[in-house]
């Protein structure tokens, strides 16, 4: 390409100035009445195009191909129905249609679902596509999609006409289920309102809305079924029945011509808490050990403490008149008959029978743990006498035996073989190194009532290894003995001291069934779609465990010990959904993913989200059901889609291989010019 340029010698300021100058010098002569004004007017132009250097421009251009950018939506919902087929027959097309244009190539860029479940980026795909390649050489975009895209905010400026291919059939139709409000937590026993709603999209047959069977599963137990209504919310009361994590599943079945199921379930995970935890805490004769226990229960916000110490029994008789005794009668009845149900643990401490308690009362908290509740006994010497609260229907349910020996010296308590596996004392003796005996390095206690284990398991032992601390399940409730009432020298910093606190505080949750203390668990946590899976048991091993997928699929994950009695794996699952872990009589639940896929959300194929982008580029949106359009080439700014066709802009881009500039007229040459009319203006303004 041929052209003239300007490459002036002086700065343009510089130029302009001298320019104005020489302007001022011409109509002073004018003004004057010179008749060589304009030969002088002629001089000054020479010498300004002079400085301006003229040159002649020469350019060897090569041609470059204008590029087209084809964005290819492969994310979940492009691979429902046929769409797959669609999209490998419109890409085929597209690609003979470029190959057919002279100067023109194709970059065909594919991508599928966002990471974390963000859904279908369409428009952080363009854009990274037009990134890669030069702006000026980009004659038009394709998006071949559903057109159920998640950032669509995210749209690029495009120089070039954009299109979008839409797949899916006018006939589609599908039914999805969906929560619309679910709480993260929520009080055990008290119903809690989940919202959600089953609704039908697209072209929907006749006679096809109406009812639809709902079932729910919970903790992936049988489901229960319903008929509900289609298009409508639905105000379902949950009640959970235990704390830690609930799962929750919501199915309706796959109707006949529907798009997908994918969507027909939907996953709510409820964290179950109690609201309050009640303790009745009962103190035999006060001693230093009872404010440990009182510490203890009321530091924790949750624990509704009612505590009750027997200072005056009944054979105390000192005759001071009723009236004036500041002590308050002890409300056994009301207690121990009417409101037993209403606690969630008691505590014995150093209690002994004195006719307070009849033996109907104790049988009834013998009743009341093998219903569920929960029954802690802090043993004093009390405990190995004839008074003992052993010797009463209690000691039906009690783990162990008074041999009515109490020792009297002092010994550091240790962990069982069992008790370095169960929950509640395991670890303990992890900040506590072992001493030169041997044992962990906390402080000793000073008293033992020995025992004989009866059922349960020992978790702790004391002198020549003798029980010291019993758990033991009766019935649907919990029951544990500890053989001393010392464990408050700890607290003390005795010798040391030791985890009193953490102690105490365990043995309270695994009795008031606190799921991460039990002892026999499989538990599954998730962080994306990689699975830990931990197996908590009191056996020596553990088998693998089978992990089913939403699928159906089996698979087996083999375990590795990490510590006595816990057991751990990790799996990467390969898709989000509900799956149900099994090992041995252990099963767990847990949902990966949202409550329901965000790519399957809307599954029926609509262009209106693009419609803006489209429009503003004179593009077009074409359904590849009616079949692939043709394509063409338009001129910039004109509408580039019409009736089975679509356009792209040329560009006429260009790669500048070698430039050749050279002077219109040599400096030499223009300095005679201007001096000749110099002269000239000089003689014609002489002969006058």
């Amino acid at each position: 390409m041929d052209s003239v340029i300007f490459d002036p010698l002086v700065s343009l300021g510089l130029l302009a100035g001298l320019g104005a100058l020489a302007l001022a010098f011409v109509a002073l002569s004018l003004w004057r009445g010179l008749s060589g004004w304009w030969l002088r007017a002629l001089a000054a132009v020479v010498l300004l195009a002079a400085l301006s250097n003229p040159s002649f421009q020469q350019e060897d251009r090569t041609p470059l191909s204008d590029i087209v950018v084809l964005v290819v939506d492969e994310s979940s919902s492009q691979k429902i129905s046929d769409r797959a087929a669609q999209v490998a027959e419109t890409v085929d097309r597209v690609q003979a249609e470029i190959d057919g244009m002279e100067n023109t190539e194709l970059r065909v860029v594919r991508f599928g679902d966002g990471d974390g479940d963000r859904g279908t980026l369409l428009m952080s795909a363009l854009s990274e596509a037009m990134a890669e390649e030069p702006r000026a050489r980009l004659a038009g975009a394709i998006l071949l999609t559903d057109g159920r895209l998640h950032d669509v905010e995210q749209a690029p400026d495009l120089p070039a006409p954009l299109h979008v291919l839409l797949t899916g059939r006018e006939t589609d139709w599908d039914r999805r289920l969906l929560v619309t409000n679910a709480p993260a937590f929520a009080i055990i026993d008290e119903p809690v309102q989940l919202t959600l709603r089953i609704e039908d999209q697209g072209a929907v047959p006749a006679g096809t809305g109406g009812l639809a069977q709902l079932m729910i599963s919970v903790d992936g137990a049988e489901p229960q079924r319903f008929d509900v209504p289609v298009g409508q919310d639905l105000e379902l009361p949950v009640t959970l029945s235990h704390g830690g994590m609930n799962v929750i599943q919501f199915t309706t079945p796959e109707a006949g011509g529907e798009l997908t199921d994918r969507n027909n379930a939907a996953v709510v995970q409820i964290n179950g808490v109690r609201d309050r935890l009640r303790v009745l805490l009962v103190s035999g004769e006060p001693h230093p050990g009872e404010r440990t226990w009182r510490n203890l229960l009321k530091s924790d916000s949750s624990v509704d403490l009612v505590h009750f110490t027997i200072l005056r029994p009944p054979e105390k008789q000192d005759g001071v008149p009723v009236t004036e005794l500041s002590l308050i009668a002890f409300p056994t009845r009301e207690l121990f008959l009417d409101k037993i149900d209403e606690f969630d643990l008691i505590v014995f401490d150093r209690y002994k029978r004195r006719g307070i308690l009849p033996a109907l009362y104790l049988d009834n908290i013998r009743q009341y743990v093998e219903r569920g509740g929960a029954v802690l006994v802090a043993a004093g010497p009390d405990f190995a006498g004839a008074a003992s609260i052993f010797r009463s229907p209690l000691g039906d349910i009690m783990p162990g035996a008074p041999t009515a020996r109490v020792f009297e010296e002092g010994f550091k308590p240790k962990l069982s073989d069992l008790g370095r596996k169960h929950p509640v004392t395991e670890g303990l003796d992890a900040q506590y190194p072992e001493g030169e005996d041997g044992l962990p390095g906390w402080g000793r206690w000073l008293r033992q009532i020995e025992l004989t284990p009866v059922a349960g398991q020992t978790v702790m032992t004391g002198i020549d290894d003798s029980p010291l601390l019993i758990l033991n399940r009766v019935g649907e409730g919990r029951v544990a003995l500890l053989g001393s009432d010392h464990a408050w020298l700890w607290s003390r910093g005795y010798e040391g001291g030791g985890p009193q606190l953490e102690l105490l505080r365990r043995l309270a949750h695994w009795m008031m069934k606190e799921p991460e203390l039990d002892e026999e668990a499989l538990v599954a946590t998730a962080e994306g779609q990689r699975m830990t899976i931990l197996r908590r048991t009191l056996g020596d091993s553990a088998g693998d465990v089978e992990v089913t997928g939403p699928d159906g699929a089996v698979t087996l994950v083999p375990l590795e010990e990490a510590a006595p009695g816990r057991f751990v794996a990790e799996y990467d699952a390969p898709e989000i959904g509900l799956y149900r872990l099994k090992e041995g009589d252990q099963n767990a639940v847990i949902a990966l993913g949202p409550s329901a896929p965000k790519e399957f959300e809307q599954t029926v194929a609509s262009g209106a989200a693009l419609e803006p982008a489209v429009d503003a580029t004179r593009g077009g949106i074409v359904s590849v059901e009616e079949g692939v359009p043709a394509i063409r080439q338009v001129r910039e700014g004109r509408p580039a889609a019409g009736r089975g066709w679509i356009g792209i802009t040329p560009r006429q881009a260009y790669l500048t291989a070698d430039v050749t500039v050279t002077p219109l007229i040599s400096a030499w040459l223009f300095l005679l010019l201007a001096a000749l009319l110099t002269v000239a203006a000089w003689l014609r303004e002489g002969r006058r």
